[in-house]
């Protein structure tokens, strides 16, 4: 049972962690210009993810996530991804990557210890793909994803951020895509940051699309287990994987809310689209569990009911690579 409740009687099994803020891609709706270094790359390291996660375990957290900018960037992921795994109470252990080099690193990351892999693929389309990312990668991408399921990584699921350029044809090849895999693919609603305005009014289409798109098609919703992440999935008796949807924008959406995040720089972040956030950095550099634990829980009092994306509002979050989505 978790120890960690806010003050709407949200309890909390899942944590995401950022372990850089850094990304290789270029992709449009995050960083069409690439990333830019704004201070000194003073991520947390190996020792201080190993304590946060202790701390959040203990608080009765199962589920742990890895995530960037792009975390493969690191050299030390396996480390982080062993250290996470052995933690006591830690059952899963995720990762969301851009596919980078996937088809490299992935024995490596599963006789570490992963057993949840997220790939980001925005389009099955060799040269959508390119437009979108800034890299034309598709092929090695699909193949390292192909690879995690050949050496029995647990659970594989590909995101993909839903968009107005994409959406009839981007439906139809994921579709054919999951027809022999056993993935869950998610379309993401674009969502709305600091830095990506004109983006956001160009391109932002309701998940209502997509719902329409698979109901109508036989697709239904399956149920969710506790420790899942926002999405909700639909499953077809002809298809071996299952294709859903994040809503952002749909109300209610932060009603069942059950994750927290840490970011590269140490702070727990209450909400993706808040504000600032509680600096955990001091605490995760000695061996004060007590004290680190209690200033997590006193943090839950501040978190809010609910984002105000629907009023344009994204809080300091100037794009997704920053707070790792």
């Amino acid at each position: 049972m978790s120890r960690l409740e806010d003050g709407f009687g949200r309890r909390f099994h899942y944590l995401r962690v950022s372990v850089t803020e850094v990304c290789n891609f270029r992709c449009t709706y995050c960083l069409p210009d690439g990333y830019r270094k704004s201070g000194p790359q003073s991520f947390l390291t190996p020792d201080e993810v190993d304590r946060v996660t202790r701390a959040f375990a203990d608080l009765g957290v199962s589920k742990l996530r890895l995530t960037g900018g792009e975390p493969s960037v690191r050299r030390d992921l396996p480390e982080i991804i062993a250290r996470v795994s052995a933690t006591p109470g830690i059952d899963k252990v995720a990762l969301t990557t851009n596919g980078w080099n996937l088809d490299r690193n992935i024995a490596a990351w599963r006789d570490a210890g992963l057993t949840n892999l997220n790939v980001s693929i925005d389009s099955l389309d060799r040269a959508a793909f390119q437009r979108i990312t800034g890299h034309d990668r598709l092929e090695s991408v699909v193949r390292g994803l192909d690879q995690a399921l050949a050496i029995g990584v647990p659970t594989v699921k590909v995101n993909g951020v839903l968009l107005k350029d994409g959406v009839q044809d981007g439906f139809d090849a994921f579709a054919d895509f999951v027809r022999e895999r056993p993935v869950a693919v998610r379309f993401i609603e674009l969502m709305r940051t600091g830095d990506n305005a004109a983006f956001f009014a160009d391109q932002h289409i309701p998940g209502g699309r997509l719902t329409d798109w698979l109901q109508a098609r036989g697709w239904r919703p399956r149920p969710r287990a506790f420790d899942d992440g926002p999405a909700v999935e639909y499953a077809h008796p002809d298809y071996a994987g299952r294709i859903g949807l994040i809503a952002p924008y749909a109300p209610g959406f932060c009603d069942g809310c059950n994750r927290l995040r840490i970011t590269a720089r140490g702070k727990l972040r209450l909400c993706l689209f808040g504000e600032l956030g509680v600096d955990l950095r001091d605490l995760l550099q000695g061996d004060d569990a007590d004290a680190l634990k209690a200033r997590i829980q006193a943090a839950l009092v501040g978190k809010p009911r609910g984002h105000r994306l629907a009023e344009g509002i994204s809080g300091d979050t100037r794009q997704l690579a920053q707070y790792g989505g």
